[in-house]
């Protein structure tokens, strides 16, 4: 799964990459880092990042990366006391318990200090997203195509409610990518509920998939988002 996870991912837009580093942390922890695909970006601008990570298969391939992992859950990770300047978490979130990882938080961040939440998605054309629905309904009701615009209308960031942080906003960056029909159904398969799939079902839908996107010309366009909330330590 890390190995599909590294090369089937995308990264995360430049501009997000550059707002950031232009907060000047002196320290980043990167949470549920994965195989780097934050910290890396980070990284090369110059950032020190440390990564921590629940899975020792996706912080192999991060450490192989140069970024130094240590090993285990977010909520009951040893900070050994260290503070930081700047939290990331880039869809990893949904794993964490959602008040002890508050906590935590609010106990490494320094005052005044940064977390950024962010997650990617990507908006297809309303007709492949129909071709698309006819497959999962066939094979796999379990799972979503992943290729309409989220509804987030009335959700209220836990964040928000929280004494211990402020200044929480929102931002959206947009960018464009094409993928080949390995590429996206690569991609699906390392969505969270494509891997609760059983595997004959996994592999079903993926070959349907594929042969689909092959009578579409072959590739797919992604209209893609990546959707970030950012609040303070107050």
């Amino acid at each position: 799964m890390a190995r599909q996870y590294e090369r089937y991912r995308p990264t995360y837009p430049d501009a997000l990459l550059d707002d950031l580093a232009t907060l000047r942390p002196a320290r980043v922890l990167d949470v549920g880092c994965g195989t780097g695909k934050v910290a890396v970006g980070l990284a090369a601008r110059g950032l020190s990042v440390l990564g921590v990570e629940l899975d020792p298969r996706m912080a192999e391939v991060a450490r192989g990366h140069g970024i130094p992992v240590e090993v285990g859950a977010f909520e009951t990770w040893d900070d050994a006391g260290r503070r930081f300047d700047l939290i990331t978490c880039g869809a990893a979130w949904h794993w964490i318990d959602p008040e002890l990882g508050m906590a935590k938080v609010a106990d490494v961040l320094g005052v005044g200090s940064t977390i950024a939440r962010f997650w990617n998605y990507h908006v297809l054309d309303e007709s492949v997203v129909n071709v698309f629905e006819a497959v999962y309904r066939e094979h796999a009701p379990d799972a979503r195509p992943h290729g309409r615009e989220p509804d987030d209308s009335g959700y209220i960031d836990p964040f928000a409610d929280n004494e211990a942080f402020c200044s929480v906003e929102t931002k959206t960056y947009r960018w464009e990518r094409t993928l080949s029909a390995e590429e996206w159904v690569g991609q699906a398969a390392t969505f969270s509920d494509h891997q609760r799939l059983e595997p004959e079902r996994l592999l079903a839908v993926a070959r349907a998939l594929h042969a689909t996107i092959e009578t579409l010309g072959g590739t797919v366009h992604a209209h893609s988002r990546t959707y970030v909330v950012l609040a303070r330590r107050a």
